[in-house]
Formats: structure tokens, sequence, C-alpha cells
């Protein structure tokens, strides 16, 4: 029996699967926004619930997109955090990796260590809060903040090994230079988790809580951060960074470069303005001492 298909109708139902591929290509899943009350803190947000947060295209290009679009004129500190409870992110999205060919696998991939690698470069202090599984890619862009707050949930692993891969997103380069050689070939070797107490103890995690809100605390942190200088925390980091990566004479010379940019800045007027301000100045003991540096200032004012 042959029955007629109105060519309306399949061209409605074509429509209808572009509409509902449109959706899902706009659900946000990664994005930037300024943090409410702390002038200069800016949250970067995961929020992919049905798949844990697992890295997947969409994700990695709103990812990127997100970073692009920071305002860093204005930026002080930026937050990296879940909006799915129990996790920070699961790593790579195996169902999508397992549909790939290799060399599509292998470019994703690079496009991971990349996406990482900029953030690791941000010019402002990074602060990852982990409360939750980071697996794998998840423990790997905990590892490209500056910084990482642990909550009472909190279980970092790099568990490719047992795969049959390693990491390949910066885990086998900044573990180590994190938490030492020894102690990352173990995390590695083993694949197991390591819980919010033990990151504390091995340097994984700068600051930890068992009891309270990870969010609030690194909230806190991001704003003690916040009230210092934009071009201090930019050089500081910098000076800090490119400093580990050479010996300590040219580590010392880094410094050298990142401190006369601060000297000769503008804004190093706002500073002094600000220790006036709040009778920073007071402390010294001797009045003269206050004299001498204030008709230093001065000039910085106009």
């Amino acid at each position: 029996m042959h029955i007629a298909i109105n060519p309306r109708l399949l061209l409605i139902r074509h429509r209808l699967g572009q509409c509902r591929g449109l959706a899902t290509v706009t659900q946000i899943q990664a994005s930037i926004e300024p943090q409410a009350g702390i002038p200069g803190v800016y949250t970067l947000t995961l929020n992919r619930p049905e798949a844990k947060n697992s890295l997947g295209r969409q994700l990695m290009t709103q990812l990127r997109e997100a970073l692009r679009g920071l305002k860093l004129d204005q930026a002080k500190c930026l937050l990296i955090q879940s909006n799915v409870a129990g996790t920070f992110c699961a790593g790579a999205d195996l169902k999508e990796r397992a549909a790939m060919t290799p060399e599509e696998g292998g470019e994703f991939v690079k496009t991971l260590r990349a996406t990482f690698s900029a953030i690791a470069d941000l010019p402002v202090p990074t602060i990852a809060v982990v409360d939750g599984y980071a697996i794998g890619g998840g423990t790997e862009l905990a590892l490209a903040a500056d910084l990482r707050v642990a909550g009472p949930s909190a279980q970092f692993s790099l568990r490719e090994t047992r795969l049959g891969i390693i990491p390949g997103a910066g885990g086998t380069q900044r573990l180590p230079r994190l938490i030492g050689r020894s102690k990352a070939k173990e995390m590695i070797f083993t694949g197991r988790f390591v819980g919010p107490e033990e990151a504390l103890d091995v340097g994984l995690a700068d600051h930890m809580t068992m009891s309270g809100s990870a969010e609030q605390l690194a909230l806190e942190l991001a704003a003690q951060i916040a009230q210092a200088a934009p071009i201090a925390l930019r050089s500081a980091k910098a000076a800090i960074n490119e400093g580990l990566e050479t010996d300590l004479a040219n580590g010392m010379n880094v410094e050298e470069q990142q401190y006369a940019k601060v000297l000769g800045s503008s804004l190093l007027a706002c500073c002094f303005a600000n220790l006036l301000c709040t009778g920073a100045f007071a402390c010294l003991p001797l009045p003269a001492t206050r004299s001498i540096l204030l008709c230093a200032c001065l000039p910085l004012y106009v």
C-alpha cells in the first residue's frame, strides 16, 4: 500500500527540527557575569547539569567566547565555579569523544589545552571553587586557576591512566609544579580521588572548608584581592609566573621590570591617595618622614 506524504508536512518537520537544534545550541553552558556587590570580581559559571559539566564542544565554544568577552579593563579577579550540585566538572564528554575520529579527538584535546592555558594566562587573579567532583579535565581546569578553594564534597582526580591515556590538558605539567613531582606522579599513576583535607595538605587546594560554603569562602578571598590596585595585581602575577620559569637571577630581572611598570603608572597616584585618606602614613614614626612622602606624592595627583 502506497501512502502519499505531503511535502508541506516534511517542511514543517524539518523546520521544527531546526528549532529544536537551535534551542540546544543556545543553551547557556558557560558564561561570565560580574559579581554583585563586589566591584571588579567576575564569575565564570559552568552549567551543564545533564552531563555533570562534562567538557563537550558546545560548552567549550561558549567558554572560549565568555573568556573573550571578559572586561579585562574592569576585572580584578575571576571566580570559576559550577552551577551543578555535587560536581565541579566531570572532565571530557566521553560520549562525544567516542564518536570522534582519532584526528578529531586530538584536535579537541588541543582545544582543551589551549583554552585552559588561556585561563592560566589571564592577567588577573583567578580562583577555582571546587565543591564536588573534579575529574580529569575538571581537575585540569582547576589547576589552570591561580588559587583553588575546596568545599566539603571536593574530589580531585586525574583518572586518564585508567582509560589507557594520560592527562592531555595540562595535568602532567601543572600538577607537579603545584604539589611536587613525586606526589603528582602518585596521583596520576593511581588515578585515585583526593578529598578536600588532603588537597589542602599537599597544596592542591589553597583554602578548604568542611562545614561552610566554598563559594562564600572564595567570595571573601576575592573581595580581599579586589581591594588591591589593578596594575599591582597584574604585575605581581606576571612577575611570579614569568619568574618561576627561569633561574633566580633572571627572575629578579623580571621583578625589576614589573616593578618599573607599577612605579611609572599614573594609577600609583590613586594608591597614595588611598593611603592618605585612610591614614596609613600615620604609622610612620617621624613627622618629617611623613612630610617627605606627602610632598613626593603630590605631583602624582595632578
